[in-house]
């Protein structure tokens, strides 16, 4: 039932970052499964996800174009982010959604041993062979079905940060760790906070996110697999050097806009916007994604809004993907009509051209993208070859991974309140994992 994580390593190379020498892959003529502007008139269909504000707005775009060329009538549901609390209770009362997107594949693993999502139809198939890559379609299958299209990808090894706040300060963009703590001390000194960070109970993935960039650089790929897999303990003495890694940013409360108080209430929206908006800090953890958020702020992604790679820990530069696979669940030509429509080319181009997205679907030429940070990272992604990783937290069982105000998530939290106290945060970490996997 569990998806292997030894696949993720020819995930740079050869999937999500396909697209970027599958310039001439694409076809734009290939509607997928968009066909027509009146086959589906009068049907509704009602799509559930997590996203919300620009992310939220951005996906509503590009079910505008289905709606536009099929007739369809769709309505979308936020989930908020513990997906599987929304989708557990509707599921029980037979009244799901026609088509949902998870946040982790681990949730489509959970819900497939259940019964609780339909095969792709044959067309839906085809459609997933001729633009993902083997990695991508495994990773939306359990049990030798496909089950998912991976509709969204993130790369999540970069900081973003604002050019003219370390310009300031005299300091240039780190490679290292240590680098990155020292330029956070002249920035302090400088006048300007260092960070901004999303430690609210409700948003505090991003802390999964900073353990496992300094994890993979640390540890290496191969017992970051095992830690994922709960093959090893998180009271191991590598999550330990990982803790005390990032305590030297975490356990600095004047390196955190606000101080500790303000960044454990402080939602991941909040803590770009603080960098970005308010100008309350000079650097920021977040994914690519993080543009759709940057965009609702005076600044301009790639000339006041840059990126840079998260710095290496160890001896292993961090490559760490995300995405979001969609899924049906329920049967009906709506639903497939339009997980046809999210597998195809025409669907990526249309989000690319939206920003703060990146497609793991080959077809979609780098030229699509309407940014030019998101170009910047088909290159980063390229150059991290088989040392790439899926996302840990994502891979676990949803009530360690994936669930705000516990497990992983809020363990974590603990610490950023405790920094001192890695012992009793591996404690909680492996307390909560083991339940989890059990």
């Amino acid at each position: 039932m569990r998806i292997s994580r030894r696949l993720v390593a020819a995930a740079a190379a050869a999937g999500l970052v396909a697209s970027a020498a599958a310039a001439c892959g694409g076809d734009d003529g290939d509607k997928g499964g968009a066909s027509g502007g009146t086959e589906l008139k009068g049907v509704k269909i009602e799509v559930a996800a997590k996203w919300t504000g620009p992310e939220e707005q951005n996906f509503r775009k590009v079910l505008a174009q289905f709606e536009k060329q099929t007739g369809a009538t769709v309505t979308y549901a936020s989930t908020g982010e513990d997906t599987d609390a929304y989708l557990g209770p509707r599921l029980e009362a037979k009244t799901p959604p026609d088509v949902a997107i998870l946040p982790q594949p681990g949730l489509l693993q959970q819900y497939a041993a259940k019964g609780q999502l339909k095969p792709l139809a044959d067309d839906v198939v085809t459609e997933v062979q001729k633009n993902f890559s083997p990695y991508w379609k495994d990773l939306g299958s359990a049990d030798g079905k496909t089950y998912g299209v991976l509709a969204k990808a993130a790369y999540k090894s970069i900081i973003w940060y604002r050019p003219q706040a370390l310009a300031d300060a005299g300091v240039q963009p780190p490679a290292t760790w240590a680098d990155l703590v020292k330029d956070a001390g002249t920035l302090q000194d400088a006048g300007t906070t260092p960070f901004a960070l999303a430690a609210a109970s409700s948003d505090s993935w991003t802390l999964t996110d900073w353990f496992e960039n300094v994890y993979l650089s640390q540890a290496g790929p191969d017992l970051y697999d095992k830690l994922a897999g709960h093959e090893i303990k998180w009271t191991d003495p590598s999550v330990a050097k990982a803790l005390q890694t990032l305590a030297q940013v975490w356990g600095k409360p004047d390196f955190l806009a606000g101080g500790l108080a303000q960044a454990t209430k402080t939602k991941f929206d909040g803590s770009v916007t603080d960098v970005f908006g308010s100008n309350k800090a000079a650097m920021v953890y977040g994914g690519d994604f993080a543009a759709a958020n940057i965009a609702t702020t005076k600044a301009k992604v790639g000339t006041d809004a840059k990126v840079f790679a998260f710095p290496k820990a160890g001896g292993t530069a961090p490559a760490l993907l995300g995405g979001d696979v969609a899924v049906a669940m329920k049967d009906g030509k709506g639903a497939m009509a339009l997980m046809k429509f999210l597998a195809s080319p025409e669907a990526g181009k249309t989000w690319a051209g939206i920003g703060g997205y990146l497609s793991p679907n080959k077809n979609v030429p780098p030229d699509s993208y309407s940014d030019p940070v998101a170009k910047q990272l088909i290159a980063q992604m390229q150059a991290a070859g088989d040392a790439a990783r899926y996302d840990m937290s994502d891979l676990a069982p949803a009530a360690f991974g994936g669930s705000p105000g516990k497990g992983e998530w809020e363990a974590l939290r603990y610490f950023v309140q405790h920094p001192s106290d890695v012992k009793g945060t591996q404690q909680r970490l492996e307390d909560e994992a083991a339940k989890a996997f059990k």
